[in-house]
């Protein structure tokens, strides 16, 4: 259950004064933004996937595939998968499964599609299930799983030809199921899914499923209330759950993420320690907690906190790497900051998390690498969503070209 509510591919930073020795040197070696000292984390969207590299254009005609993602074992997946269309190398999230893990898509139901790159997809994980408006478990209902044709269509047609699925989920990887062997059947059959073996963090918590009857509906009224916008009654139900339930993680986690959104910090971060107390393994609460120290810029504490959630899970969540990676510049451990940028970066394909190039750059910066970092504040430009501040990193990389002209070597 998928949430759109984390919102650090946009953390800024003040990075301060000049890092060149050069008097013509380029000035600021940081990221753009507004100082992550001066105010929190603010809410974002993914970004999107560049133009070059999108999904074919499907025709206008619904475009039905169903099919059922399973684990090596044939058991169900633990949460909800998010099902995803791989043309030229690039994914497009189309859909996911019900709790049985089947799914039905139409892949021409471009609202559907829509609704799915608003959340944070594959590397976010389970946010105590809180989900946008107007949409069920943080995605659209439209298209998603157990929708029914009215009618039978081709589903195979040539604009898929070279086009694969797979399954997503934090800690698993699925096989691929070519496409085009399936052209002229709408059922794509089963995807499996395999455990990795170094993941031992979970967004799906093991205290839920011992959670009483009570908390459990209280747990769903608040959930409820939140796709109506009623942040003060979610507030009341999630403090009913854990209260019901001390030991309900993901309780205490929606119970955070709503003081968080009602301005209140301090509440929010002890509901997060809570959540950490009741299920050590789940991996959101860190990043909730590493996040709220940044805001303050308390670095000591925003590395401890994405050290802890990287050692359960480090391969799903590329901003643990993005938070990590700031926080070690601060603390001037450049190694460090430059190790996990590079690996976060790995683990971001879809460069949702852009602001990752801007932090890389910085570092290489402070290492006088300016070529390195001029390809960083390039690429952090090229990724950057509409909308975003990018004025300090078009300044940095301006200065940086001119240093690196023929001209300025003369």
């Amino acid at each position: 259950m998928t949430s759109q509510f984390f919102r650090l591919s946009v953390i800024g930073l003040a990075i301060g004064s000049s890092l060149f020795a050069q008097a013509h040197g380029p000035t600021g070696g940081g990221p753009a933004g507004g100082g992550l000292g001066s105010k929190g984390p603010t809410s974002t969207q993914p970004t999107t996937i560049p133009n070059n590299t999108t999904t074919p254009d499907l025709s206008q005609h619904p475009l039905f595939i169903t099919g059922k993602v399973t684990l090596d074992d044939g058991t169900s997946p633990p949460d909800a998968a998010m099902i995803q269309l791989v043309c030229h190398a690039s994914p497009k999230s189309v859909g996911r499964t019900d709790s049985k893990g089947n799914f039905s898509i139409d892949l021409n139901n471009r609202s559907a599609r829509a609704s799915l790159a608003d959340a944070s997809e594959a590397s976010s994980g389970s946010y105590a299930g809180i989900a946008p408006t107007g949409t069920t478990n943080g995605y659209s209902t439209t298209g998603g799983a157990g929708a029914t044709p009215s009618y039978q269509v081709n589903t195979m047609d040539r604009d898929l030809t070279g086009c694969d699925l797979q399954a997503a989920l934090p800690g698993f990887r699925s096989d691929v199921l070519h496409l085009a062997s399936h052209r002229d059947d709408p059922n794509v059959g089963i995807m499996i899914m395999h455990r990795l073996a170094n993941v031992e963090g979970t967004t799906i918590s093991l205290t839920t499923a011992m959670a009483p009857k009570d908390a459990r509906k209280a747990m769903e009224k608040a959930q409820n209330d939140l796709k109506k916008d009623k942040w003060e009654d979610a507030e009341k139900e999630f403090q009913k759950a854990v209260e019901i339930y001390p030991k309900y993680a993901i309780a205490w986690e929606g119970l955070g993420r709503v003081q968080e959104h009602l301005n209140n910090p301090e509440a929010a971060r002890k509901s997060f320690a809570m959540a950490v107390e009741a299920d050590a393994k789940l991996v959101p609460p860190y990043l909730s907690l590493a996040a709220l120290a940044a805001g303050e810029s308390k670095w000591p504490e925003v590395s401890d906190y994405t050290e802890r959630a990287l050692k359960l899970n480090p391969v799903d969540f590329p901003q643990a790497y993005l938070l990590n990676s700031m926080s070690n510049f601060y603390l001037k451990k450049m190694a460090i900051a430059e190790k996990s940028a590079r690996e976060g970066l790995d683990h971001d394909a879809e460069h949702r998390f852009p602001r990752m190039n801007e932090v890389l750059g910085a570092v290489l910066m402070e290492k006088r690498d300016y070529p390195g970092a001029a390809e960083q504040f390039r690429k952090f430009l090229q990724y950057a969503p509409e909308g975003s501040d990018t004025s300090r990193a078009k300044k940095q990389l301006a200065d940086l070209e001119k240093v690196l002209s023929p001209e300025a070597k003369k």
